[in-house]
């Protein structure tokens, strides 16, 4: 059971005040530009299996939905709580009526988290309400997290900066909602839960147990490694998988109508398109460095289909379309990407090739699992050892220096300078 891709809510920023929002966030990060700083996937290749072995990683499902940072922060204008959603297109969404407190209880709730940096997930969960049945709730997955009231955490590993964000922000959240301020959850905006994840290995669970009970629409895996810093943009360390016949990549398309020779009659003898007719529809991925869009494809479209799209009454040229592979160099329209400003990047394009020529498929990840656990497993073990040796060492090296400075304090005692005796004790 799955929802819908929900919009953003939430008033759109502009002008200065989107300026300074971009300016604060990133300083926040310690960046230098002012772009989208959240991390980016690469698909999921062959190679991908013996990656997934060497490194620990967390596994957890591709939510259908909108990637957004969330921004907490101060309002200068009241010095009060405020929360902004960042979409991939980088604007601001000022969402109000949500809080996070740093204490759940009465009296203490009205403190708030400020200078505070969430990656997640905007999804529309199906839910059944006893009184009317179905319904759609509006809910936040967050998945990582950045920043935390101004401490950076992008070079913690993974599973702390989830349990910072759990026990420090989420846990506050939850109590307040769900048991001192109970009254109040039905009024916010959208509720805020964490993405649970699975090691690596539990990729047979994840297909039979965890993705037939999402409330959301899901279309894959995601997987992220665990030891690996925060890395914004394309990050070679979280990858993405998705069913064979769901990869997709995202395009600008352009519409070419067929020229009409004019009539030997028509006052103008120029030639001109034919709008009646069905375009062709030409598709180019971003070449970024490379230089402006490279063309690289085209869109299948019949009379329905070019029917059902004229019926959107919408405009169609210049757009970001998301599209599978038919066959060589043609494409299927799946849906309008209106959260994207550009096509993906040709590096991008490469990688989802791969993964398409590649077509790991839901068995060849089961069969790898125990490849995964056995190599996890054995680093545990290692881990396990090297600590027991190391807290052997200090408490080695700390009964030798007990006896050193026993001894030396025993000199003392006879020299008969006792309170020097008793410090060096105390050390």
């Amino acid at each position: 059971m799955g929802g819908s891709t929900p919009d953003i809510p939430g008033q759109k920023m502009v002008g200065d005040d989107l300026w300074l929002l971009r300016n604060q966030v990133a300083g926040l990060l310690d960046r230098s530009n002012t772009n989208f700083p959240g991390a980016q996937p690469v698909s999921f290749a062959a190679r991908h299996k013996l990656e997934l072995q060497k490194q620990d990683y967390f596994v957890c499902e591709k939510s259908d939905g909108i990637r957004c940072l969330m921004y907490l922060t101060t309002d200068p204008g009241n010095m009060g709580e405020a929360t902004f959603l960042i979409d991939r297109k980088n604007d601001y969404y000022h969402i109000q009526g949500l809080h996070f407190p740093k204490s759940a209880e009465r009296g203490n709730a009205a403190a708030f988290h400020t200078d505070t940096i969430f990656d997640g997930e905007l999804v529309n969960d199906t839910i059944n309400d006893p009184s009317s049945g179905l319904k759609q709730q509006l809910i936040y997955l967050v998945f990582d997290c950045l920043v935390l009231n101004g401490d950076r955490l992008m070079h913690q590993t993974l599973d702390k900066r989830i349990a910072k964000f759990r026990d420090i922000v989420f846990n506050p959240y939850e109590k307040l909602y769900n048991d001192t301020f109970k009254e109040e959850k039905q009024y916010l905006p959208f509720l805020v839960d964490w993405k649970r994840m699975e090691r690596g290995y539990g990729i047979e669970h994840m297909f039979k147990q965890t993705l037939p009970q999402l409330p959301h629409g899901n279309d894959g895996l995601i997987f992220t490694c665990r030891t690996s810093p925060y890395q914004f943009g394309t990050d070679q360390h979280i990858l993405k998988w998705k069913p064979a016949e769901e990869n997709s990549i995202d395009f600008r398309m352009t519409l070419e109508f067929p020229v009409v020779e004019p009539d030997s009659d028509d006052e103008d003898q120029s030639p001109y398109p034919d709008y009646s007719a069905i375009p062709q529809v030409k598709l180019a991925v971003y070449g970024g460095d490379r230089g402006g869009d490279i063309p690289y494809g085209n869109m299948f479209v019949d009379v329905g289909k070019w029917e059902e799209l004229k019926a959107l009454k919408e405009p169609l040229n210049d757009r970001i379309v998301e599209c599978s592979l038919i066959e060589s160099n043609t494409w299927k329209f799946m849906r309008f990407r209106d959260d994207k400003h550009e096509a993906n990047h040709i590096s991008t394009v490469e990688s989802v090739m791969e993964s398409i020529q590649d077509m790991v498929s839901e068995e060849d990840l089961i069969r790898a699992s125990k490849a995964i656990k056995d190599e996890w497993k054995k680093r545990e073990k290692e881990t396990i050892e090297m600590q027991k040796a190391a807290m052997a060492r200090a408490a080695t090296n700390g009964q030798m220096g007990q006896a050193r400075n026993g001894s030396v304090g025993m000199k003392r005692k006879f020299d008969g300078n006792e309170e020097t005796t008793k410090g060096t004790d105390g050390v």
